[in-house]
């Protein structure tokens, strides 16, 4: 059974043994739209056993939130129509070349390509990927696009952020639900996990105009606005903090100044997150 998140929006938690992303569906009078297809046939087929077993008008569309592999995966099995944002559709047409056998996999990690968590958790999801194939989606937008569902409106738009450039959010306003895939998560594809304060901002200006009661991420139980804005403020405050500051040690101290405390675990990560990106620059 999926758990109701309001009255016409739905969704599948996350797993984190194998890195499935939390999916989302959403209930028109009209149709139905699925939020990401899954990290793998398998998790695509188990999401739509479930919406088998509910009392609903037909799913018409499945929107991609961004590339990333454990979001995609599950598009060919699925089998609607998919939208994506522009950027989306330019990466799945590169990684329709790409081979996924083990050792394919290998020699991405060791040319740098892909990540050792990404590769560790394709190969845990799906041993076998001999009939793995992957869908290019059929219709594309490039800032913003809106969907009559049937009594229900669904927005979907374009904001990008460190983790994926390509990252859309799809927000129900009849519901005050968003979906916000993996954009508020750090850049992990490029050296150390980062993030980039003027991105940052940006983003969650963004995400923040508009009027949401439940937030649905791709790797963690859903938040409600106060939990949401809470971890912004936090985040915000910390790269505030750290400036344009390189090196660790002073990053730290000058948190110990600014709180007068030592930095928790949490917050020593997001310190190193934010110096991580201003090496990068």
């Amino acid at each position: 059974m999926l758990k109701k998140l309001a009255n016409r929006v739905y969704y599948m938690p996350h797993y984190s043994d194998t890195d499935r992303p939390a999916l989302g569906l959403i209930c028109g009078d009209t149709f139905s739209v699925i939020v990401d297809s899954g990290n793998s046939p398998a998790h695509a087929r188990d999401f739509l056993n479930l919406l088998e077993k509910m009392d609903i008008p037909p799913v018409k569309f499945v929107v991609i939130t961004h590339w990333h592999w454990d979001h995609i995966f599950g598009m060919k099995t699925m089998n609607f129509l998919t939208i994506s944002h522009e950027e989306t559709k330019e990466k799945l047409e590169y990684l329709k070349t790409l081979k996924w056998d083990d050792a394919a996999l290998d020699a991405r990690v060791e040319s740098g390509e892909e990540i050792e968590f990404c590769r560790d958790m394709i190969k845990l999801e799906m041993p076998n990927r001999d009939y793995l194939e992957l869908k290019v989606p059929d219709l594309t937008f490039t800032n913003k696009i809106e969907m009559d569902l049937g009594g229900v409106t669904c927005v979907v738009e374009h904001v990008g952020g460190v983790h994926a450039q390509d990252s859309s959010i799809i927000y129900i306003p009849d519901e005050k639900v968003m979906f916000l895939g993996d954009c508020i998560y750090q850049d992990f594809y490029s050296g150390e996990w980062s993030y980039d304060q003027n991105e940052l901002l940006i983003l969650v200006d963004k995400i923040k105009k508009y009027d949401v009661n439940t937030y649905v991420t791709g790797h963690q139980d859903p938040k409600n606005r106060e939990e949401m804005w809470n971890f912004f403020d936090e985040l915000t405050s910390i790269g505030e903090i750290v400036s344009n500051e390189v090196l660790l040690e002073k990053a730290v101290a000058r948190f110990k100044e600014v709180r007068k405390t030592a930095p928790n675990e949490e917050q020593l990560e997001f310190i190193q997150n934010f110096v991580s990106g201003n090496q990068k620059k």
